[in-house]
């Protein structure tokens, strides 16, 4: 009897690895129970669908986040590469969708070839990813120099749908974190992505490019950028190259919600989901708290350190 119930209890690596993500859980359980307690609305269909709307360019980015975090690089250009998608989706999208699009392909293979030099010139991340951004930056304020233009009818169709069963918002986060973790757990090019985090001499003496792998680690990481940036324009209904500005540390912070670990070797799309929803959540609680606006950045910031806080005694408790 001893031995059955010791089996069927979880494992403790087990617990290890879903214990950040069962914190972040209880936290967005939180939010949303202080939100049903100021606006009842709010756990209605149309409420949950208003409320989780803003989160899921925040989501879908910081799977992007997740993906490069996994063989151990940190992107900071992540904001104002979301800002440029919209730029361009807002702009060039609308009067030729045909140069849009490769134009966001291009950002794509971009993303790639920034990988290609970060493996090859020996760059660390941090600087390679910063120095980008400004790129990013000044591309979107040519492009666009103030907010503005308008999303193509189709993504406006898509931001504004708004079906009847459940939170529309909810499909998209539920897809692109499916997608990200068949990629990251189920396929071969996934081990290879955690490999070179964890072990990348383990990965070359088995005769696997690290290369190729950081190659395709940005790559994923710039299509779930691109399509980040058009959920937001989605959203806004415009381009703005600065909107996004704040998911370059809020999507890493994300990650760490979800168990994910700046040593790299890791990748928990679920866990980093409902991080990226927790986080998301903050800003619609202070909003409905009435907290003043040049207050909410420092209530963000304190509730985000007690939810890592609360995610280290968990790992510690584990351990």
């Amino acid at each position: 009897m001893t031995h059955l119930v010791a089996t069927a209890m979880p494992s403790r690596a087990l617990l290890r690895r879903t214990g950040p993500a069962l914190v972040s859980a209880i936290a967005m359980v939180a939010m949303i129970a202080v939100c049903a307690s100021l606006q009842s609305d709010v756990l209605t269909v149309p409420g949950l669908a208003l409320i989780l709307s803003t989160t899921v360019p925040l989501v879908i980015a910081a799977q992007a986040q997740m993906v490069l975090m996994a063989v151990g690089d940190i992107d900071l250009g992540i904001g104002n590469f979301v800002g440029l998608v919209t730029v361009i989706t807002a702009t060039r999208l609308v009067s030729s969708p045909g140069t849009g699009a490769l134009l966001l392909l291009g950002l794509v293979a971009a993303y790639a070839v920034l990988g290609a030099l970060i493996h090859l010139r020996r760059v660390p991340s941090l600087i390679a990813t910063l120095g980008a951004s400004f790129v990013w930056l000044g591309l979107g304020l040519f492009v666009l120099p103030t907010p503005g233009g308008s999303t193509p009818e189709w993504l406006a169709a898509f931001g504004s749908w708004q079906p009847g069963g459940f939170p529309a918002p909810l499909l998209p986060i539920l897809v692109v974190a499916a997608l990200v973790w068949l990629l990251s757990a189920r396929s071969s090019v996934g081990v290879r992505v955690r490999a070179l985090g964890s072990n990348p001499v383990a990965l070359q003496r088995a005769g696997l490019r690290p290369l190729a792998a950081r190659v395709v680690a940005y790559a994923v990481a710039g299509a779930l950028g691109v399509l980040s940036g058009l959920m937001l324009a989605s959203q806004t209904g415009g381009g703005d190259v600065s909107s996004a500005t704040s998911y370059t540390l809020i999507t890493v912070a994300a990650v760490i919600l979800g168990g994910g670990s700046f040593a790299g070797g890791t990748a928990v799309p679920w866990g980093v989901a409902i991080g990226g929803i927790t986080l998301g959540l903050v800003s619609v609680v202070l909003s409905l708290l009435d907290v003043p606006s040049n207050m909410q950045s420092a209530v963000q910031g304190v509730i985000v350190l007690a939810v890592l806080a609360g995610r280290v005694v968990v790992g510690k408790v584990l351990r």
